[in-house]
């Protein structure tokens, strides 16, 4: 009867948990067995010929195809949004035999002022709009301000939100300041989905960012998210392992699957290529859909679009054929 419970609650939405202090306490990570780790699979694992262009495919399908600049406008986004529905060039779908797959990126994402364009550029499409908040990228502004944000976007059809913890309540250990925050932003978005970005490259330790994974999850995020791609540092192979062992860990608890989004840094395939492994490694095939894995990107799609060219054409075309919209 566990069993059976445990597998129903796999394909529901995660809750959240009652605060159990207990599932942090214990939490450690050995730095030099997750390096081991990483350099040991990127060594062994690698992905050729046309194995390599069926798995960029995938990848495509899993990019959050984001611009989170100072100087968008609505023209922009609505070129952003014309490539999310179409991705990859059509003479090189037909060559790929995949003129029919309805191929799109996993969703477009945009400053809450851009909700509205980006929305009204894809109805129809099945793509999701996600919209970056709670005083992104620091996190800084007033929590009601934060609230009333998520709020706002969620009004305006943002169906995911991603928002930015506040990095001092791990800083100084006070989980239970961090689980009440992300509680509350789960609240705020209602239906929509909550992607809690940790901002990896600021929180001090490995060991740090495990506990922050899990008490998130526990908190109600549907998705964990590596970085607000303005960090110093942000997505890093042996970061993400450690969040991968965390969501594989709050499944075995609760038997609800959460999320993974690595952002910042990541705009070449072989990248890419290294984290579908990893994750496909670590929590199996399950998670290698948009439901439960994004990449956070802006440049990874033209790599890849290039990629799939030189597959095709043993030529590698310059970047400028490969445009964004």
């Amino acid at each position: 009867m566990g069993a059976e419970i445990h597998h129903l609650a796999s394909n529901q939405r995660n809750p959240g948990m009652v605060f159990h202090p207990e599932w942090v306490e214990g939490i450690r990570v050995n730095r030099s067995a997750v390096e081991r780790r990483i350099a040991t699979l990127n060594a062994r694992r690698t992905v050729k010929k046309q194995w390599q262009a069926a798995w960029l495919l995938k990848a495509i399908t899993l990019i959050d195809l984001t611009t989170l600049s100072g100087d968008d406008t609505p023209g922009r986004v609505q070129r952003l949004c014309a490539k999310a529905r179409q991705p990859v060039r059509s003479d090189l779908l037909a060559a790929l035999s995949m003129e029919n797959a309805s191929l799109t990126t996993g969703a477009v994402c945009v400053y809450h002022e851009m909700v509205p364009v980006a929305v009204k550029a894809l109805i129809g499409s099945g793509i999701p709009v996600a919209a970056v908040s709670t005083g992104f990228p620091a996190g800084l502004s007033p929590l009601e301000t934060r609230l009333a944000e998520i709020r706002a976007s969620v009004t305006a059809g943002a169906t995911e939100i991603d928002i930015v913890i506040s990095r001092r309540y791990v800083l100084t250990a006070n989980w239970k300041a961090l689980y009440d925050e992300v509680a509350l932003y789960r609240e705020a978005c209602g239906e929509a989905h909550l992607k809690t970005i940790l901002a990896t490259g600021q929180l001090g330790s490995m060991t740090k960012v495990a506990k922050a994974s899990m008490i998130c999850m526990m908190a109600g995020a549907d998705f964990i998210k590596t970085s607000t791609g303005m960090e110093t540092v942000n997505a890093t192979q042996p970061v993400s392992l450690i969040m991968l062992r965390m969501i594989r860990q709050y499944f075995d608890k609760t038997g609800y699957k959460i999320g993974f989004k690595p952002a910042g840094g990541i705009s070449v395939s072989r990248t890419a290529l290294q984290y579908l492994v990893l994750v496909k490694e670590e929590l199996g095939n399950e998670w290698l859909q948009p439901e439960l894995l994004r990449f956070g990107a802006s440049s990874l799609l033209g790599d890849i679009e290039r990629q799939l060219e030189h597959f095709i054409t043993g030529r590698y075309s310059a970047a400028n054929r490969h445009p964004m919209g």
